[in-house]
């Protein structure tokens, strides 16, 4: 499979993505504005105790107190007031009470960004990451990669991070180090010291809260922890950022700087590449297959429901076969977009019905299989009794959706509106209602063309109606730039609404730009004044001209006119 990462360093916005055999399998955002913490240390000040949700709320110096539940704070106990010598389970059973208390100072580190209404999520068991090891300075443990399957290698690896370990801390050796010498690992490992060196001096010296250690921008994370052997290309259109990128490696892995190239001639790099339509797309609800099924993706606040159509595919004579192909294609592309996106936490999906429990397995297998090139730590719990997928995924960030787009603010986020039939019906019971409560003669509603159309009615009966029931004359003028839902209504005198609502009076001339063709007499064209329709005989053809027009004929809704020059 080859593999690149492609970055675009744009004024204010640093964007990157990583391909898999040119299609777009991750994306990293990271802007100026966004202050982004998961990674950092910081020392804080423990604000709320709450015993009945066992956790405490801690003040690090954003905008929202960070939450840190009680397992996650076991390390500040071992290392406060348990010690090390303190059996592990007669630790874990202690209350939150008997862990912390309001006002206390503790050190933490965020492992999730604050989402929503929701703060931070904090831990005491600290992580240092480097190019090949992780240092846990708060607690004595050795692991090795779970991705680096060769035992002999495992065997090897742990054997020296026992060896390298600090006293009273804990390594990790990262999926990168596979092959490595001891040399590139000490080396790693007596940066990471010097690291933990300048957080606990400066945590002696800051009171909180206070920041003691800030993880690296997006370009180092992406070298550090993404720049693997494996891939084939790093492409930067920045001059800086290059420069940088071969700083960096020149420490980290000097062998891969000949992949790393600056891009700087043709169009913008994620168009070259062609990554913008694929970023487009992963904004959409509804996801086209290959072979002409689909995938649909509703986000909740609870969870992500992946819904498995066979859309235009047919497939063969044989009905099972089919689905089993348009589930297939589906699992691979619901692992992609999962990582695409950033989905986390619950991820629910139905996939198309199968008779099968071979052909189910087949299906759980190829998802499984995909989702193994995802770091982020993901689980596939099966078909549940209802016959639909459950898998649940690490969830540390905004995803990408979240960081793109926001809530319309219209809909409030529903994705949805209100009918133009169901706004109509509306003006017309708040019409009724002002008529009660108000002594004017007249009424002139402003609204988007399509709610004014059914208003008016074919040929004005629907207003001819309204204005019977209502014995009051009323004005409708179609204005494209109100929102469908935002109608507005204004009462006043019969001389007031209608100097309004009829912008132009016969024997007038006046300077039009012809907008469109006459939808049932083509020959004529349509131009308007303040959203008021006027009808201009023979300009069909002449969209996008400006005319000198006289104004013949004045109606309620809409002006007759003809072309004097232009």
């Amino acid at each position: 499979m080859r593999r690149e990462i492609v970055v675009n360093a744009g004024h204010g916005e640093t964007r990157a993505a990583v391909l898999e055999d040119r299609r777009l399998a991750e994306l990293y955002i990271e802007r100026d504005e966004d202050e982004r913490v998961v990674g950092n240390i910081y020392k804080g000040r423990v604000e709320n105790v709450l015993p009945g949700m066992q956790a405490a709320f801690v003040n690090i110096g954003l905008e929202r107190n960070a939450f840190l539940y009680v397992d996650d704070a076991l390390a500040h106990y071992r290392n406060g007031m348990g010690g090390d010598d303190e059996p592990a389970e007669r630790v874990k059973a202690r209350s939150i009470k008997d862990v912390l208390h309001e006002g206390e100072e503790v050190i933490v580190q965020v492992t999730k960004e604050p989402i929503g209404t929701k703060g931070a999520r904090v831990v005491t068991n600290l992580t240092l990451p480097g190019r090949y090891l992780v240092l846990m300075p708060t607690v004595e443990y050795v692991g090795v990669s779970r991705r680096i399957d060769d035992e002999e290698e495992r065997t090897r690896l742990k054997a020296l991070a026992k060896r390298l370990r600090p006293k009273g801390m804990g390594l990790i050796v990262r999926t990168i180090a596979g092959g490595k010498d001891e040399e590139d690992l000490v080396r790693d490992g007596q940066f990471l010291l010097k690291v933990w060196d300048r957080v606990r001096r400066k945590a002696g010296e800051e009171k909180a809260p206070a920041l003691l250690y800030k993880d690296y921008d997006l370009v180092y994370r992406l070298v550090r922890d993404a720049f693997t052997p494996e891939v084939t290309k790093f492409v930067v259109d920045s001059e800086e950022e290059y420069q940088k990128t071969l700083e960096l490696l020149e420490t980290l892995s000097p062998n891969l700087k000949d992949r790393v190239y600056r891009y700087h001639e043709g169009p913008p790099i994620f168009e070259s590449y062609q990554i913008e339509p694929e970023i487009e797309k992963a904004l959409d609800r509804k996801v086209w297959l290959q072979s002409g099924g689909y995938i649909v993706i509703d986000q909740t606040e609870a969870l992500v429901s992946i819904d498995v159509n066979t859309g235009r595919f047919i497939g063969t004579t044989n009905l099972a076969d089919t689905v089993l192909r348009t589930n297939l294609e589906a699992a691979s592309e619901i692992a992609r977009q999962l990582r695409l996106r950033n989905f986390g936490g619950i991820i629910v999906v139905d996939f198309i019905d199968m008779d099968s429990r071979e052909h189910e397995q087949m299906v759980l297998r190829r998802l499984e299989e995909e989702l193994r090139k995802d770091k982020t730590k993901t689980h596939v719990l099966g078909f549940t009794h209802l016959g639909l997928v459950e898998i649940t995924r690490k969830k540390t960030k905004q995803n990408v959706p979240d960081i793109l787009q926001k809530p319309c603010p219209h809909c409030d986020g529903s994705g949805r509106v209100l009918s133009e039939a169901t706004v109509a019906h509306r003006l017309e019971r708040e019409l009724r209602k002002l008529t009660h409560a108000s002594p004017a003669g007249a009424f002139m509603v402003e609204a988007h063309p399509s709610v004014a159309a059914l208003l008016i009615g074919p040929g004005g009966a629907n207003l001819k109606r309204l204005e019977q029931d209502l014995n009051r004359s009323v004005y409708v003028r179609g204005m494209e730039h109100r929102h469908v839902e935002k109608p507005s209504v204004v009462a006043g005198s019969q001389e007031e609404i209608e100097r309004q609502a009829m912008p132009v009076r016969e024997g007038e001339v006046v300077s039009l730009k012809v907008e469109e063709p006459h939808i049932s007499n083509p020959k004529d064209g349509i131009a308007r004044v303040e959203g008021y329709v006027v009808d201009i005989e023979g300009a069909g053809r002449r969209v996008g001209q400006q005319l000198q027009v006289e104004i013949t004929r004045v109606f309620r809704t809409y002006a007759k006119a003809r072309v004097v020059s232009g």
